[in-house]
C-alpha cells in the first residue's frame, strides 16, 4: 500500500527547506527570507510529506482576520501530476478560512488559479539590471535610515500600501541582519520608504512605497548604492506607469512575471505609492 500523504504546519527548520526549493525553481530568495517570514506568521507554512519525506510546501501567511496571502506553492519535480499539489492547496486555504486572499502566481498555474476563485488583478514585471543608471537628484528630498524614524510612523505608512497591518513581519524586515531600510523625508514629513536584501543572486527592492515618483527615485538610488554587488531587481506592478519608468529610467529590463490575483474584493491601497512589491511569497 502507498504511503499517504499528509499536510501539516512547517517546523522553522521546514521552512529553510521550502526556501531552499524556491531557489531550485530560479526564484532568487533573500538569504534571510525564512527568518523574517516566519515572524509574519509562524502557523502560516504548511509541509506535505509521503511516509515522512517532505515533498511540497505552500505559505498561507495570516494578515488578521480579514486577509492572507499564499505563496511558496512548490511540489518536487518528480512527485507532481500525482494530485498532491492540490491535497496541500486544499489543506492551505482551509487554514485561511473565509479571508480575503492574495497571490501573484507564476504565468503557468494561472488558469488553474482562476479555477480556483481568484481573479487576475494586475501583472507584475520583475526588472533586473547588472547595473543601474544614475538618477538625477529630487531637490527637497532627504533619504535616511529607516531606524532614526518611530517604526509607528513606517508601519503607518505601510498600512496604506499594503491589505492589512503587518508590524511583526515590517519589524523583522526593517532590522534583519544584511537588509539596508531606509525612509525618505520631504519637507521633515515622511514620503516613502524602502528595503534593499541580499539574495542568493545579486539582491532585490523591496518594498519600495514612496509619495510620488521624485521620492521613488531618490529612494532607489539610494538602496541600489547599498546593495551588495551582482545583479539588483525590482518587482514592480505593472498598471504603475511611474513605477514601470522608473524602472526603464535605471536601465533595468523584465526577466519575469506573475499575476497578482485575488479570492474575494482585497481591501483598497493606495495603488499609486507602489512603486515595488516586498515579495511575491508573502504580498
Amino acid at each position: 500500500m502507498a504511503d499517504p500523504l499528509t499536510c501539516r504546519p512547517m517546523r522553522r527548520p521546514d521552512l529553510d527547506l521550502a526556501v531552499d526549493w524556491a531557489a531550485a525553481e530560479g526564484w532568487n530568495p533573500g538569504l534571510r527570507d525564512a527568518e523574517a517570514f516566519w515572524a509574519a506568521d509562524p502557523g502560516g507554512f504548511w509541509l506535505a510529506e509521503l511516509g515522512g519525506e517532505p515533498i511540497g510546501s505552500i505559505s498561507v501567511v495570516r494578515y488578521g482576520p480579514a486577509f492572507g496571502f499564499l505563496g511558496f506553492y512548490i511540489v518536487r519535480p518528480e512527485w507532481r501530476g500525482r494530485g498532491h499539489g492540490l491535497a496541500l492547496w486544499r489543506a492551505g486555504m482551509a487554514h485561511l478560512g473565509d479571508r480575503c486572499v492574495g497571490l501573484d502566481g507564476v504565468v503557468a498555474q494561472q488558469e488553474n488559479y482562476r479555477k480556483s476563485g481568484f481573479t487576475l488583478a494586475h501583472r507584475n514585471i520583475r526588472f533586473g539590471a547588472e547595473r543601474i543608471a544614475a538618477m538625477p537628484p529630487a531637490p527637497g528630498v532627504a533619504v535616511v535610515p529607516a531606524a532614526t524614524l518611530p517604526f509607528a510612523s513606517i508601519a503607518a505608512f505601510d498600512a496604506t500600501c499594503f491589505e492589512a497591518p503587518r508590524a511583526a513581519f515590517l519589524r523583522a524586515w526593517l532590522d534583519m541582519p544584511g537588509h539596508v531600510a531606509l525612509a525618505a523625508l520631504r519637507d521633515g514629513e515622511l514620503a516613502g520608504y524602502g528595503v534593499v536584501r541580499p539574495c542568493r543572486s545579486g539582491a532585490k527592492v523591496g518594498p519600495l512605497f514612496a509619495e510620488g515618483a521624485e521620492v521613488a527615485a531618490a529612494l532607489f538610488a539610494s538602496l541600489a548604492a547599498a546593495a551588495p554587488a551582482g545583479p539588483l531587481f525590482l518587482d514592480v506592478p505593472e498598471p504603475h506607469a511611474a513605477a514601470m519608468a522608473l524602472a526603464r529610467a535605471a536601465g533595468m529590463a523584465p526577466v519575469f512575471e506573475t499575476a497578482r490575483m485575488y479570492m474575494h474584493p482585497p481591501p483598497p491601497v493606495r495603488a499609486e505609492r507602489i512603486f515595488g512589491v516586498t515579495t511575491f511569497e508573502l504580498g
